[in-house]
């Protein structure tokens, strides 16, 4: 595996960035407030993006390359929702890219593109009704237009012009925007960036929907939580509603036991509000179309039923999102085509910062669209020629997590071993346990290159002042293991270790100025270990957002190491 990115894939992180920053902090902004039209905005932006930087960037598959990195991007977002914007997101990029494969990057190119890509936002809203109620939520429109025509004496047909109408709107929408892209890709090539003063949004990045490290992934569910799915709705259509509402609840509390946050969108009270209304007007649609003593009794179960099934769906996507963070599944991309993608999404993750600062605030967007998407847009070639420069050797982080007494140590010292085998250059430090005469239990810091060892911590006081929980620090280990650390001198390509991360190192002790070094230093690799408890606090100290989890109690350690070959650019060693 080749560890330099292609120029194509570092061009569609920058655009698909651009537009993830905009999706992340405007698309929450817009969501707070409820605004109109809110995914459409976003849609808008979107295409001014891509169109206007493919006037710089002529590369086939740029459009549809960008969609995924921002799509994939969307998971930092703080809101609730991800997965339908994901689809979106990515549909609309595939719809721009088809549009100009077709017609070239030309006027009718963009502009159909444009269209195409907007309009998805409607054909997706009625998908997702559709997926959600079933198709009695078209029978309750119908019936309920076909009711408003009766009542109003109108004679055209009603059922089909509402949606038409907002088609149009939509496309018109679209079509503006392709403009506006037209626009400011002209002006990218012909005059410099404006300087445009504007007042950042301020937005966290930090991803509210991933699950914490302690969570345990699994294959095995993802695969039983899809087969849930398609069980609840075969039997939501082919059973009567004693068994359907029986089976259903069952299945929504056993993904509540796992998926604890998967109750959140039922904890809503918009969901049981809109629950009760559509029961209710479904009820009364059955009623008035329907004649019979069982005409409401029917509305009413289909209401529920319909209900239902928005829960499955709903709980269901939340779960199947839920266990795709499988650090495994991301791994996989790296033996496929798409083995570019996780580098891609790791130079995504360190250039976003960076736009969401050059978004200015809505007042200036609106104010002068043109120049400020120029201004923004600008900024994609200045950081292009940054990665360009740069010594573009990928280092690879993976921390290797569990309870305390799992066997982490033991873990990376077999996977020390393993590298030592294939002839890779590992060094660094791993914590040793060891017990004394008296049996009390000690820690010896052990070189990895040499298996020497010198005391670490010890359960008396006589081998240092500090001390570490109930052991005392013992300072010549400490020095020793800071020592070693120093010294190491690895190749680009090289594994280094450094074994139990924890309380000393998160208050800037123990390795801390180590890992700091190793993380500004030459690009070698690194492993660490850390206790399951405080992963999230190692990651957000050291900005470790993209690095690669291996639980002990979900893989083993082969299975681990495969896939760090892989990943650090040994593919000939993997067996």
């Amino acid at each position: 595996m080749e560890n330099r990115l292609s120029e194509k894939w570092i061009k569609a992180s920058i655009a698909g960035t651009l537009w993830a920053a905009s999706e992340i902090v405007l698309g929450s902004f817009l969501h707070n407030l409820r605004v109109p039209f809110g995914g459409n905005i976003l849609t808008a932006i979107g295409i001014i993006i891509l169109i206007s930087i493919s006037y710089v960037w002529t590369d086939r598959g740029l459009f549809w390359r960008a969609g995924l990195i921002c799509a994939l991007m969307k998971t930092l977002s703080p809101s609730a929702v991800i997965f339908g914007p994901m689809i979106a997101i990515f549909t609309e990029s595939l719809l721009l890219e088809l549009s100009v494969f077709v017609f070239g990057r030309s006027l009718p190119g963009y502009l159909a593109g444009s269209m195409l890509a907007m309009s998805w936002n409607l054909f997706q809203k009625i998908a997702n009704y559709l997926i959600m109620y079933g198709s009695d939520i078209a029978l309750v429109y119908s019936n309920l237009l076909k009711m408003a025509q009766k009542q109003l004496n109108i004679q055209t047909e009603l059922v089909w012009l509402p949606i038409i109408a907002l088609l149009v709107l939509f496309a018109l929408f679209g079509l503006l925007s392709g403009v506006i892209g037209m626009i400011v890709g002209n002006r990218l090539i012909h005059q410099p960036a404006p300087e445009i003063s504007n007042q950042p949004v301020s937005s966290t990045t930090r991803n509210k929907n991933q699950p914490a490290g302690s969570f345990k992934y699994s294959i095995a569910w993802l695969a039983a939580d899809a087969i849930l799915i398609i069980f609840s709705f075969i039997i939501l259509n082919k059973t009567a509603w004693p068994y359907w509402s029986f089976c259903i609840s069952a299945i929504i509390i056993l993904w509540s036991l796992r998926y604890k946050r998967a109750l959140r969108r039922l904890s809503k009270p918009g969901f049981w509000i809109f629950f009760i209304v559509l029961t209710l007007v479904t009820a009364f649609v059955f009623t008035e179309a329907q004649s019979g003593d069982h005409s409401l009794q029917s509305g009413i179960i289909t209401g529920i039923q319909m209900n239902f099934r928005a829960a499955v769906v709903v709980l269901g996507f939340a779960v199947i999102g839920t266990e795709l963070y499988n650090p495994a599944i991301r791994n996989f991309f790296s033996g496929t085509y798409f083995k570019n993608l996780p580098l891609a999404l790791e130079l995504s993750a360190e250039s976003l910062p960076d736009f969401i600062a050059s978004i200015p605030d809505l007042k200036s967007l609106v104010r002068n669209p043109v120049s400020v998407f120029h201004m923004v847009i600008s900024k994609a070639e200045k950081r292009l020629e940054e990665i360009k420069n740069m010594p573009f050797s990928v280092r690879k982080i993976f921390i290797i997590t569990g309870p305390v007494g799992g066997g982490k140590t033991t873990f990376a010292e077999k996977l020390a071993g393993l590298f030592r085998e294939k002839g890779i250059t590992a060094g660094g430090i791993i914590s040793r346990k060891v017990n004394d005469a008296d049996g009390k239990t000690g820690y010896d810091i052990v070189n990895i290159l040499t298996d020497e060892q010198v005391p670490f911590l010890r359960q008396n006081e006589g081998c240092g002042n500090e001390t570490v929980g109930r052991f005392t620090i013992c300072q010549k280990g400490l020095d020793e293991g800071r020592r070693i650390l120093s010294d190491l001198e690895l190749p680009e390509n090289g594994i280094a270790i450094i074994d139990e991360v924890g309380f000393l190192e998160l208050r800037d002790e123990g390795w801390a100025e180590n890992i700091t070094r190793l993380l500004k230093g030459p690009a070698c690799n690194i492993i660490l270990t850390t206790r399951r408890a405080l992963l999230e606090r190692v990651k957000e100290k050291w900005g470790l957002a993209g690095a690669v989890i291996f639980d002990i109690d979900e893989i083993d350690c082969p299975g681990a190491g495969k896939t760090i070959l892989e990943m650090t650019g040994h593919p000939a060693q993997v067996k």
